[in-house]
């Protein structure tokens, strides 16, 4: 059986991330203070906090590897954006509670050998102070046994939708981190609860570390 082509060198996944590359360089200005660790191939789980409706755009930016993202349904039925995500293999999340096909599917996608983006907060912070994270996505990693890298995303595109956030300017920051160590013996709840509190310390330490950026 011929290996199948890696899905960012699709021709058409390569225009989007060029177009993506120009709009994320040029009218939001996005500052990367330290580099992407995702690994060249091979299955992971990428997490970050969640400031607005374009920070999925904002992330691919800097990431070679072409990401599945987690989105709100609703997203996916918007008019144009819903044959990108499409494209990219996003997967549609229903917000009004726990959707087991979303997780699923997301599974599928790693023992494919995916990179799957998440948002663990499950909705748009309005301050620097993280939300409460979600268990789903220490749930994957340990049955999937797929690391786990966290980011850290600030800019003054802060509590915008897609449309409002897309439509007007905005100065980003975002820092990447090494891949997050937890115990992946056990899928109990104390044990995803510990392993959900070491993801949020990660990117909170990032948050702590590279502090805000000028968003003037």
């Amino acid at each position: 059986m011929q290996p199948q082509p890696r899905p960012e060198n699709r021709p058409i996944i390569r225009l989007l991330q060029a177009l993506d590359v120009g709009f994320a360089r040029i009218y939001p200005r996005l500052y990367v203070r330290s580099p992407q660790q995702l690994p060249r191939s091979g299955a992971a789980i990428f997490v970050c906090n969640h400031i607005s409706g374009v920070d999925p755009l904002l992330i691919q930016s800097v990431c070679p590897r072409m990401i599945s993202w987690m989105v709100a349904k609703e997203y996916t039925e918007v008019r144009g954006l819903g044959w990108i995500f499409k494209q990219i293999g996003a997967i549609p999340v229903e917000r009004s509670g726990r959707d087991l096909a979303s997780t699923r599917a997301a599974m599928r996608a790693l023992a494919n050998g995916a990179v799957l983006g998440v948002f663990p907060e499950g909705r748009i912070e309005t301050s620097r102070e993280l939300l409460p994270f979600q268990t789903g996505v220490a749930l994957m990693a340990i049955k999937m046994r797929v690391p786990v890298y966290p980011a850290y995303l600030d800019g003054s595109q802060r509590g915008r939708e897609i449309v409002e956030a897309v439509l007007r300017p905005c100065v980003s920051s975002i820092a990447f981190g090494r891949e997050v160590r937890f115990e992946r013996n056990s899928t109990a709840k104390e044990a995803l609860e510990a392993a959900t509190q070491k993801i949020a310390n990660a990117i909170g330490d990032l948050r702590d570390k590279y502090g805000r950026i000028d968003l003037r």
